[in-house]
């Protein structure tokens, strides 16, 4: 198991101090979310690189209408060179509600088949001008977008509701894997640890502990080390979910299950 913390910067200083912390602490990646009321991965992400050595660097992820392929191409070759090859570009068409971020930067939206084409040419970029050639991780729950990342990806995010089971990432899994041969890992991001769910999700997205037990979530890992440990490998084996992305607010939950696999 791979484990990524999802972070968001306060200021400066306190940045240094969490990329450090979190490498310190065993995780593998540290991911930025990408819109216009949080820091710009880019920058954020360069500074990360600064500072740690070991770290790896993506964007979780990189709403693809928000920025000409070559923009974003451009911005990864960077980041590729002061990293020394740490970064990983996360990247899907944009959530739902982007809409009026896309143009508030000037950036069409378009149909969802354009935001599909947008990404694809973004990947495409990407591709000829960093080096080395940075990890493609792509957000995606359905078909066509499964499809598109079976082709494209070297992981895919399950970008599922925070209520989806695990049934339903069985069903992803088998989805993607129906459309290629090559191996691809894939990402699940955390929603709960026993009694401890991030406000924002119970604010901003009316999720609460109950709801999420009721409909048997997958995203929420018992509150013992030892059985949230034993459901990841689990997990893990059976599907090849091989990578757990932790939202900053529940690093201190999930700790514990985190000094099993160190």
């Amino acid at each position: 198991m791979n484990f990524g913390i999802v972070l968001t910067p306060r200021s400066g200083s306190d940045w240094v101090r969490d990329v450090q912390r979190a490498e310190e602490q065993g995780y593998r990646t540290v991911l930025l979310p990408d819109t216009l009321h949080t820091t710009s991965p880019f920058p954020a992400l360069a500074a990360a690189a600064a500072v740690t050595t070991t770290l790896r660097l993506r964007p979780n992820v990189i709403a693809a209408p928000l920025r000409h392929p070559a923009a974003t191409a451009r911005e990864t070759a960077a980041l590729q060179l002061l990293s020394d090859g740490r970064f990983e570009l996360g990247i899907g068409t944009g959530r739902p509600d982007a809409q009026r971020e896309a143009e508030a930067l000037g950036e069409q939206w378009g149909s969802a088949g354009q935001r599909r084409q947008r990404m694809v040419d973004t990947i495409v970029a990407v591709r000829a001008a960093a080096k080395p050639v940075p990890p493609i991780v792509i957000a995606a729950s359905g078909p066509r977008m499964l499809a598109t990342a079976a082709e494209l990806a070297d992981r895919v995010h399950l970008a599922v509701q925070p209520v989806a089971t695990e049934n339903e990432l069985a069903e992803i899994v088998a989805t993607v894997r129906a459309h290629t041969d090559r191996p691809v890992g894939f990402s699940l991001q955390l929603v709960a640890v026993g009694d401890q769910l991030p406000v924002y999700m119970s604010k901003f997205m009316g999720v609460t502990l109950d709801g999420l037990r009721e409909a048997n979530a997958a995203a929420i890992l018992p509150g013992d080390p030892g059985a949230a440990a034993e459901l990841l490998e689990h997990r893990r084996e059976k599907y090849g979910i091989d990578e757990l992305l932790v939202p900053g607010d529940l690093a201190a939950a999930f700790a514990p299950v985190l000094a099993r696999f160190r």
